[in-house]
């Protein structure tokens, strides 16, 4: 036997072992809904650029995003334990760690409140207490009040969208200590491209959703007349909020004329809802949401005024 190589009874349980923890991590990012949270962070880290006085602070920058990163997770894992149940009814979410039974509730409450206690304190000690109230805040609105609201009224996305549109102005006071006028603009753009996104996110998935009790827009909406004129009034409404980054002085004209393009072309997309009022339409919109905000978001970072 090669000294290199172990036995089958030693190599089998380390393989095993292996296995079982990545199988657990990949389910503990499940639980913190990881893909949705790195959408947050990088808001939070253009906000934090663009506020910066000086050269970017880097231990500052890595403080504010491991906190809010916690944060998130916290939240995240929080309304997946709220809502397993539900959760277990749609096709959509009922393989995810709790429905599924690969995680036990106990172990998801354990989880949650770690990481849902560490990030507001780590942001609090770390950052400024401003930012750490402001990841407090995130996460009692988004467990307390956007997660009950969710099976009692469609006006529940309208307050996501706010919870969603804080992070980036976390950022900020992260750089700052304040709350500038740039940063309720970027609030701004948060809050109005969420509309768009999740009604064309609903729209898809709107009989899911019926299924597990929720009662997003498009699900008590059945002609999609109301839906498709929230998400085509917001993706007008953002053309000038997010080009008055550039009037304030915060970017460029190469971000100005970008977003206003990038605007127009998502507008229009929400425009092929209205008239249209297909899964195909709204499927075309919610791609061109995910496209759109990372786009922005670059323009911004590369065109610091």
């Amino acid at each position: 036997m090669s000294q290199n190589t172990l036995p089958a009874a030693v190599a089998g349980p380390v393989r095993l072992s292996a296995r079982s923890f990545a199988a657990a991590l990949a389910d503990l990012l499940d639980l913190s809904k990881a893909r949705l949270s790195s959408l947050v962070l990088f808001t939070t880290a253009i906000g934090f650029t663009l506020a910066a006085p000086g050269p970017i602070e880097w231990h500052r920058l890595a403080a504010v995003l491991i906190g809010t990163a916690l944060t998130a997770f916290g939240a995240n894992a929080l309304n997946q334990w709220i809502e397993a149940d539900r959760d277990a009814r749609m096709h959509r979410t009922r393989n995810r760690p709790l429905p599924a039974g690969r995680i036990s509730s106990a172990q998801a409450l354990c989880f949650a409140a770690l990481t849902g206690m560490a990030g507001p304190l780590i942001l609090a000690w770390f950052v400024n207490l401003l930012t750490g109230l402001l990841g407090l805040f995130t996460l009692a609105a988004y467990v307390l009040v956007y997660t009950p609201l969710k099976t009692r009224t469609p006006l529940n996305t309208l307050v996501g969208a706010v919870v969603g549109a804080i992070p980036p102005v976390m950022g900020w006071t992260a750089a700052t200590g304040r709350v500038g006028v740039a940063a309720v603009v970027l609030f701004g753009i948060l809050l109005i491209w969420q509309m768009p996104h999740f009604m064309a996110l609903a729209w898809l998935y709107r009989e899911d959703y019926a299924r597990g009790g929720f009662k997003m827009l498009p699900v008590v909406d059945p002609h999609g007349r109301l839906t498709a004129a929230v998400a085509v009034s917001h993706a007008f409404l953002l053309i000038p909020i997010a080009a008055a980054l550039w009037a304030l002085g915060v970017c460029g004209a190469a971000y100005g004329v970008g977003s206003i393009l990038l605007g127009a072309a998502f507008a229009w997309l929400a425009l092929r809802l209205w008239r249209r009022r297909s899964d195909a339409a709204a499927r075309q919109l919610f791609f061109g949401s995910v496209i759109y905000l990372p786009l922005l978001l670059i323009l911004m970072a590369a065109d610091q005024a």
